[in-house]
């Protein structure tokens, strides 16, 4: 018998054992859509926080999410799906007119998800900031040229000018996040590459961008 197979059938048998709880199952169909903190998934499960955390800790023993600590409020631990041998969450979700990706300076990480979204969706992209910056980053613009993304046209908005009451929100900044009064849809916990300003660090801002747009955009159906 091939042993390497037969880890993986045991593998898999695990994964699903760590899923046939109700509860945990809940917890990877709200994490499939983005990361969120434990707060917000328990007011968003109604279920008591002791609850939850044996729930996510099961799930981290088996390797189906990780924690990652805020870059704003460095006290929060946002919780994140992660891919394994059962492959993508797909449930269905309803279509927008609009996606509006927000982080807070708007330089960088957002542009290059809408960027990302124009070539996996035709549904409308656009980004703001809730502290936009005077331009984008030179480095966003570096990594867009070796991704063949088109960012022309872009520059730094707003949040308030132009965020639509009816449109997808996503975050891609934890700071933005968490900001007073702003809620999304969809959270991305994703490094901001900027500060760093070497390739590597915006190229991986792209694989994860793009990751999670293949992810999402095809769930997004009509209701």
């Amino acid at each position: 018998m091939n042993t390497e197979w037969m880890r993986q059938v045991e593998r898999r048998a695990a994964l699903h054992g760590a899923l046939s709880d109700p509860g945990r199952l809940a917890v990877v169909d709200l994490l499939s859509r983005g990361d969120a903190s434990p707060s917000e998934l328990a007011a968003e499960l109604s279920m008591p926080s002791n609850l939850l955390a044996h729930h996510v800790n099961v799930l981290v023993e088996h390797g189906l999410v990780e924690r990652t600590r805020s870059e704003g409020d460095r006290r929060r631990t946002y919780l994140r799906l992660l891919p394994t041998e059962l492959g993508p969450f797909t449930t269905a979700l309803p279509k927008p007119p609009r996606v509006l990706f927000i982080c807070t300076a708007n330089s960088a990480r957002s542009h290059l998800a809408v960027a990302l979204w124009r070539r996996a969706s035709t549904i409308p992209a656009v980004s703001a900031g809730t502290h936009p910056a005077s331009a984008i980053a030179p480095g966003a613009v570096a990594a867009a040229g070796r991704h063949d993304l088109d960012l022309r046209d872009q520059h730094p908005q707003h949040l308030d000018s132009v965020r639509r009451e009816d449109d997808l929100v996503i975050t891609v900044c934890d700071r933005a996040h968490e900001e007073v009064g702003l809620t999304a849809d969809v959270h991305w916990s994703i490094p901001d590459p900027v500060p760093a300003g070497t390739d590597d660090a915006f190229d991986l801002a792209v694989a994860e961008l793009g990751r999670r747009v293949g992810d999402l955009a095809p769930r997004l159906v009509m209701s």
